[in-house]
């Protein structure tokens, strides 16, 4: 019914007012008694063979939602119905941010990719807290956290640590954006000496709540192999519980869409079909090289079970999906599921 009814009407809209008429209308079935089981019914997939146990939590599946979708976790709830094993709401900054001027989200339909430049629009840490109390299900949730835009580099060690402490009694998991190409000079803070300080901080931080919260970071896909390295270096010295790969490129290379319209769109972080093969290659790259040191997430170009399996054969332990969910609807989490069981049966 996604394929052949639901695409072809979101698709004829901006991507950004297709994307809140999709979530007003899961929120509207979804408060219909009845609608949530239907709903599980048609896309849910549960196998023992599914669940997965890292960083001292246990996944019911090993596919999740990648953050960017439900920002604010205005939707949490209601996505859960759809049969996903965890989802990552953010990247929330401190303080609320209108982002970057509209449009900022972009459909190149030839690569079954997005290119957005949203620049962390979201209300604030606190402001999803509100809804983050009134959880109604027990689907695990990360929280991807960042800087706001207009704190500068040197400050922005402040902007984490107020995130992590404010939302840490809320969220499973953290992950910490440095990677993200759509905030200024916020790829600046992917150097090792920062990173370092930042993780070493939450790290200690961590130790003086009642509960410890996973800490992982999300790595961009242009990083050479020596920062590949470093990234390895860095999980080792701050003993940080994963690494997810990875974010969006800035990269262009051997796209179909006509170059005018690339041009058009101009700067952006692309993700879909175009980065999958390099996100596999960094996922690759850091499970051997690392010798399989550390957890990773897979993200980046997943749009069918087959993708979701290279991924994790190149060695990551769970995967997440954002632009293949766009593009093949919420079957294609249903359909992965299946296709690890039958895989690894």
């Amino acid at each position: 019914m996604y394929r052949f009814l639901i695409k072809p009407l979101l698709f004829s809209m901006q991507p950004e007012k297709a994307h809140y008429f999709a979530t007003r209308l899961l929120t509207f079935f979804s408060a219909i008694p009845g609608i949530p089981a239907l709903i599980r019914s048609l896309y849910n997939f549960k196998h023992q063979k599914l669940e997965r146990k890292l960083f001292g939590l246990t996944f019911k599946n090993p596919v999740g939602l990648a953050a960017g979708f439900d920002k604010d976790a205005r939707w949490y709830n209601e996505l859960a119905h759809l049969g996903f094993g965890f989802i990552e709401i953010g990247t929330l900054t401190p303080k609320a941010q209108i982002g970057n001027p509209q449009p900022r989200l972009f459909r190149i339909t030839e690569d079954e990719g997005l290119i957005n430049r949203m620049g962390f629009n979201n209300l604030g840490a606190e402001d999803a807290i509100k809804r983050l109390k009134n959880r109604k299900t027990n689907i695990i949730i990360g929280g991807n956290i960042g800087k706001n835009t207009a704190t500068s580099n040197d400050k922005a060690l402040g902007d984490y640590v107020f995130n992590f402490n404010t939302l840490h009694d809320y969220v499973d998991y953290f992950v910490v954006n440095v990677s993200c190409p759509n905030v200024k000079d916020l790829t600046k803070l992917q150097d090792t000496p920062f990173l370092l300080n930042l993780l070493g901080d939450l790290k200690h931080i961590n130790t003086t709540k009642d509960k410890s919260k996973p800490i992982l970071l999300k790595i961009a896909p242009d990083l050479n192999n020596s920062q590949l390295d470093e990234v390895i270096e860095i999980v080792a010295q701050t003993k940080i519980d994963g690494i997810i790969a990875t974010n969006t490129t800035t990269s262009r290379e051997n796209l179909k869409t006509a170059p005018s319209k690339i041009k058009e769109i101009a700067n952006g972080g692309l993700s879909g079909k175009p980065v999958s093969k390099r996100a596999t290659e960094v996922i690759k790259y850091l499970s051997e090289k690392s010798n399989k040191a550390f957890p990773i997430i897979g993200v980046g170009g997943i749009h069918s079970p087959e993708d979701a399996i290279e991924k994790l054969e190149a060695g990551a332990d769970l995967v997440q999906i954002y632009t293949g969910f766009i593009y093949e609807g919420p079957s294609l989490i249903k359909e992965i599921n299946k296709k690890i069981v039958e895989h690894y049966g």
